[in-house]
């Protein structure tokens, strides 16, 4: 039996906050939701912790992150593009 399973893993894009970590990097992801109710939209700022092999993020860069396998408590993602 063979199954094609689809392996596109989730992409973010976000600024980065902080770079003063070895190897992590903590990007912000800021998303606009409507509210249920009263129909409002408003922003909601999220911060990940990105892992970053070569620490070549800068704070003010705009990056794009990958799903990955959990790394450490709470690295979850990977940095791909600058």
């Amino acid at each position: 039996m063979t199954t094609t399973a689809s392996t596109t893993k989730k992409t973010i894009k976000g600024v980065v906050v902080s770079d003063k970590m070895d190897k992590t990097a903590v990007v912000a992801v800021t998303r606009f939701v409507k509210h249920p109710k009263y129909g409002k939209y408003f922003k909601i700022t999220k911060r990940y912790k990105a892992h970053d092999e070569t620490n070549s993020a800068a704070v003010g860069q705009e990056v794009e992150m990958v799903a990955v396998r959990p790394l450490s408590k709470e690295k979850r993602f990977s940095i791909v593009s600058k």
